[in-house]
């Protein structure tokens, strides 16, 4: 009997996942082109969340360079967007940001606690007004056009990254170096003594998280028309994949997943209802977050789910107790 439970959890979470897949295909097909493009939205928020959890989740290093990453995607299906076909766009626009990450790990990595938050932070002012530099003072222009895409198609390449993203998340964390990563974030020293390669793996993993917000932006540059260094560079990207890892709680691979998609559906109503106060309310929660909900959303469910456990086996010992008292009184 326990073998026929064990065999029906194991594939619980497979089929529901792939029903949701089949749901995710054919969804386009019958919503709205403005459902389509906040599901684009939904999609972005979810691959720059899982890949920002995918590094600082188990390291505990902060990194604010979410949106470095996702501009130099940005830029790059702007320059490459005219001349290069879009695959191979999206894979520069990755290896960009990859070797970016590269080069501010070997200098950044080093560091630990706020003063790495604050350096990958000013990595992206650094990089947004160097640009926007270079574009005033030698090519003369400021911003460029790109070649836009139709929102399904969109959909459609964001849901496909969305996915190879996922397994290469549960790959990562289920082996021998997601263990190290967490003993990294657990005690950093105690890791290097065992014989970890803290600093190679800690780069490591800080290159992968690039390499997807890197094609997740190359991707959604083609829903705009024209960027330029302010909107690629936006500082908001780096901290909302924070707010929505913490609201999702990171103990579980789907916490990210539920946080963004729930803030990505939020910021869309609350701007829209109140464009000069959400960044505001946006606080609010996330203080309200740090504060009540520790371990996210994912946290309280499964604290929910410890007591309603713990309290229906009481009841059960209780109905045994008066049961063999009944038997015995006969």
């Amino acid at each position: 009997m326990n073998k026929i439970t064990f065999a029906h959890k194991n594939l619980y979470w497979p089929m529901l996942l792939f029903l949701i897949l089949i749901l995710l295909l054919f969804l386009p097909s019958f919503v709205s082109a403005y459902a389509v493009m906040m599901l684009c939205n939904i999609l972005m928020y979810i691959i720059i969340t899982v890949s920002w959890v995918l590094f600082s989740g188990p390291s505990g290093y902060i990194s604010l360079a979410s949106a470095a990453f996702f501009g130099v995607g940005i830029y790059t299906s702007a320059i490459f967007g005219q001349s290069v076909p879009l695959p191979l766009v999206i894979i520069i626009g990755g290896l960009a940001s990859l070797v970016l990450a590269l080069l501010v790990g070997v200098i950044t990595l080093r560091l630990r606690g706020m003063y790495f938050s604050i350096f990958t932070f000013g990595l992206v002012e650094l990089v947004k007004h160097f640009l926007l530099w270079w574009e005033i003072n030698i090519t003369g222009t400021r911003g460029r056009f790109v070649i836009s895409l139709d929102s399904a198609h969109v959909y459609y390449i964001m849901l496909t990254i969305f996915v190879i993203l996922i397994i290469a998340a549960y790959l990562i964390r289920h082996s021998k170096y997601g263990l190290a990563l967490q003993s990294i974030g657990e005690h950093e020293e105690a890791a290097a003594h065992v014989g970890i390669n803290v600093t190679f793996l800690k780069i490591a993993t800080f290159a992968v998280s690039a390499f997807f917000i890197g094609i997740a932006g190359a991707v959604m540059a083609t829903r705009w028309a024209y960027i330029d260094p302010v909107i690629a560079f936006n500082p908001f990207y780096s901290f909302m994949p924070v707010l929505m890892a913490i609201f999702g709680g990171m103990g579980q691979l789907y916490g990210p997943v539920i946080g963004a998609a729930i803030f990505a559906f939020l910021e869309e109503a609350l701007i829209t209802k109140f464009p000069y106060h959400y960044m505001l309310i946006f606080g609010i929660i996330m203080v309200v977050a740090i504060l009540y909900l520790p371990g996210g959303l994912i946290g309280l469910l499964q604290k929910w789910q410890k007591k309603s456990l713990s309290g229906l086996t009481r009841w059960k010992q209780k109905k045994k107790g008066s049961s063999k008292g009944k038997h015995n009184n006969a």
